[in-house]
């Protein structure tokens, strides 16, 4: 496991490969920003900004969900995978949007989870992305460069990463070290092929030096 001092310095190195890591999920508002991270699930962002090109041309609030047959909602994200479920979910929680909050999307992340489709990390990044209060949402990104680094235990759940992340990270760094995780996972340290002999991180990196085990000395015959 790293020491908080090793933790420091790869959220520094991170923080300078990736300075402009930010939400790839196309919004305008919190509503917006909702139904994507819900058509997220299982999805890449570039689908689902795909898909809301459109979407949200259509569909500019919760009532707009409501007037339509679930049949014609399902059409229209069909490209989405789990798209019948989530469809269902989008009518369910614009129902609640429009009896509870007034159509407006609570801020609170306990409220965020009440509603359907929406589990701990959907609330998280609308929680501090929308409405900008501290929090970290571990997708597969900010779990497996956890697991890899060594920040987090391999047979840590996901949320006994957020809880460590959450101890081992500055809470005013939060809400940017979701997307710098993200960005260095997505783009980096990716699950098939990670960069590891030109990361920085590699000399503290467990999973990088198991991977690279014997590839530097035949690198400089």
């Amino acid at each position: 496991m790293l020491t908080k001092k090793e933790i420091r310095y790869c959220l520094d190195e991170i923080a300078r490969m990736f300075p402009n890591a930010q939400c790839e999920l196309n919004h305008r508002n919190p509503f917006e920003l909702l139904i994507a991270v819900v058509l997220s699930a299982q999805c890449t962002d570039v689908l689902v900004n795909k898909v809301t090109k459109t979407l949200f041309e259509k569909y500019k609030t919760p009532e707009d969900y409501l007037r339509v047959p679930l049949e014609e909602l399902q059409q229209d994200i069909r490209s989405i995978g789990l798209w019948r479920n989530k469809s269902k979910n989008i009518q369910k929680l614009c129902q609640i949007l429009i009896e509870k909050y007034d159509g407006e999307v609570p801020a609170d992340r306990d409220l965020l989870m009440q509603l359907p489709g929406v589990g701990r990390k959907t609330a998280n990044v609308v929680a501090s992305v929308a409405f900008g209060i501290p929090a970290i949402a571990v997708d597969t990104h900010v779990e497996r460069v956890s697991k890899r680094l060594g920040i987090c235990r391999w047979k840590d759940t996901v949320l006994e990463v957020e809880e460590t992340l959450m101890k081992k990270v500055p809470k005013d760094e939060w809400g940017i070290t979701h997307h710098r995780l993200i960005f260095f996972g997505r783009y980096h340290c990716k699950a098939q092929r990670p960069n590891c002999l030109e990361c920085p991180l590699l000399s503290l990196c467990r999973e990088g030096k198991k991977r690279t085990k014997g590839l530097e000395l035949s690198n400089e015959k």
